[in-house]
């Protein structure tokens, strides 16, 4: 079975203190964008999103998501 595309924008938000709010006012990313990558419920991403969040965060696209197999347990 294929694994599927894991976003940590929630644990690396957490490693930095950020919260919802703080990446909003620091970005031009809405709520709803922000809380559907936390959440995993995103169908895709926009390169400018992904940018706007990697600079943020300080972080590589390839920190922001992970490669996941199906069936995993662990779904910070």
């Amino acid at each position: 079975m294929p694994g599927y595309i894991h976003c940590n924008l929630r644990v690396l938000m957490a490693e930095r203190g950020l919260d919802i709010q703080n990446v909003k006012y620091q970005t031009t990313l809405s709520r709803t964008t922000i809380s559907s990558l936390i959440n995993n419920n995103s169908a895709g991403i926009r390169f400018d999103t992904m940018l706007e969040l990697c600079t943020l965060l300080k972080c590589t696209p390839g920190e922001l998501f992970s490669v996941r197999e199906r069936g995993d347990v662990n779904r910070d």
